[in-house]
């Protein structure tokens, strides 16, 4: 397999550090983008030239840590199991807290290269703010491995601590990368493909607190009087029922060109999983796999659907960061996990370009405003102008929610102890679509520019009828 452009740049500029007597080195590039290879790579360089003797990698998850291993014996004929005779092993972070000195005095007695995949998961400039993880690295590996490559697709955590082994720019507080390969480049590139994002969303929404009924005209009005968690939302029927119902359409149209493509959906817990396993079975006949961390071989069930050609798989906190499904196409995004991060490595899980004829990647959404602030942002990434962000109001056009050809709401049951129950009115479908530019908006892009546009969008759309934000870069800079 020949190294692309940006994987053979990297290399050569990771190698040359390391010649030049700088020990450490952290890549930045967007998910998909093939950072195991270019790590892979860089290992046999500095094997077979007799830099190194062993190889350390660790991963954030089993599946994860099994691709590396076999990327890595594949690319220098060594074995990475472990065992006596092997080049060295990939593990898990989750092993660090359970190796022995025994395992810590290889780093005494040999010259050890160490990749550590998706470092932001290592927090820690010292001891005292480090985490478990981070704890372990600087205790044990940083100073005393002979070279270590850190890789990450999103240089940054959620809770805002510093990144294990990595220097930070002051004033702005911006982790130093020594190389960088975004995700314009990447598209330029044909090594990624470009994203559509479609934020699904309700202009009838009914809310019955005992005899008082209140009524929101997008999930924006409902979630910010915090009447109705996020929770509700992607746990609600309808809700659930649409945007598989949408993301089906589009699964199935892929399919007519691309025969094993794939969808993920992406839940907030195994009874939620359940649920929309139950759902999907019930009103589309569809099975799907269903992976999450109470099955006895979790790794085993994706290595299955990766090349199986099974429809559907519906993941809690299996298939994220890092896990390669190539023929993955199309994503539901139904997590209550709202960060800029995690949005991002599930909208990467459908990126990757492969040689299959249709190169689409769709990801269905809610339109919950801190969602829509990442798609904005993702939208800013693409090189040239596209309709990545899209709309989608919720209307009848799936079966289940039709009873004689009139729109029915959803009800929760309510007690005096239980939240007010909740009513999504459907309203008949529309086909027209709408495009439209912002003329008049303020040129610098920000979290203001993202929250105002989505007002801009329900003012002047009329709360969405298929609306196609047209976004020209012109108006992104």
């Amino acid at each position: 397999m020949k190294l692309r452009k940006w994987q053979s740049a990297c290399v050569h500029k990771a190698f040359k550090k390391y010649l030049n007597g700088i020990t450490h080195f952290l890549a930045l590039a967007t998910p998909g983008a093939g950072k195991t290879f270019m790590a892979s790579e860089l290992a046999d360089q500095l094997l077979k030239g007799g830099f190194v003797d062993l190889i350390i990698c660790f991963s954030p998850s089993s599946i994860v840590s099994q691709d590396f291993s076999e990327s890595l014996q594949l690319k220098t004929q060594e074995r990475f199991d472990g065992l006596m005779g092997a080049k060295g092993h990939s593990l898990t972070y989750q092993n660090l807290q359970y190796l022995d000195e025994n395992f810590w005095q290889l780093f005494h007695r040999y010259r050890v290269f160490v990749i550590f995949d998706e470092i932001h998961h290592c927090a820690g400039s010292n001891i005292d703010n480090a985490n478990a993880w981070g704890e372990q690295i600087i205790l044990n590996i940083q100073d005393k491995a002979k070279y270590t490559l850190a890789l990450t697709g999103t240089p940054w955590r959620s809770d805002a601590a510093p990144i294990v082994l990595s220097n930070y720019m002051h004033p702005s507080n911006k982790i130093s990368c020594d190389y960088v390969y975004g995700l314009a480049e990447a598209i330029l590139d044909n090594v990624c493909r470009i994203p559509q994002i479609i934020a699904v969303d309700n202009n009838n929404i009914s809310v019955i607190d005992d005899d008082e009924t209140k009524t929101f005209t997008s999930f924006k009005c409902l979630l910010s009087q915090s009447i109705i968690p996020y929770q509700e939302i992607i746990e609600n029927e309808k809700v659930i029922k649409y945007v598989i119902s949408s993301a089906q359409k589009k699964l199935s149209a892929i399919r007519i060109k691309n025969s094993d493509a794939a969808g993920l959906i992406v839940a907030s817990s195994v009874e939620h999983a359940r649920q929309i396993s139950t759902l999907m079975k019930a009103c589309f006949n569809e099975d799907a796999v269903v992976v999450t961390y109470r099955e006895n071989e979790p790794t085993s069930i994706i290595q299955q659907f990766r090349h199986a050609q099974t429809k559907w798989i519906i993941s809690v906190g299996m298939i994220s960061e890092g896990t390669n499904i190539p023929r993955l196409q199309v994503c539901c995004h139904l997590t209550n996990i709202k960060t800029e991060m995690h949005f991002r490595q599930i909208l990467g899980r459908i990126l990757r370009m492969t040689s299959s004829k249709n190169q689409d990647a769709v990801m269905y959404m809610p339109a919950e405003p801190k969602l829509l602030e990442y798609a904005y942002r993702v939208k800013q990434d693409v090189p040239f102008e596209a309709d990545v962000v899209k709309f989608e109001k919720m209307s009848t056009n799936v079966e289940d929610d039709v009873d004689d050809g009139v729109a029915h709401a959803v009800k929760f049951d309510k007690t005096k102890s239980n939240p007010p129950k909740i009513e999504i009115k459907l309203n008949g479908f529309d086909s027209v679509s709408e495009h439209a530019t912002f003329d008049g908006v303020n040129k610098t892009v920000g979290e203001h520019f993202l929250t105002s546009s989505y007002e801009k969008v329900v003012n002047i759309f009329g709360r969405f009828k298929q609306e196609s934000i047209a976004l020209g870069l012109s108006e992104l800079r």
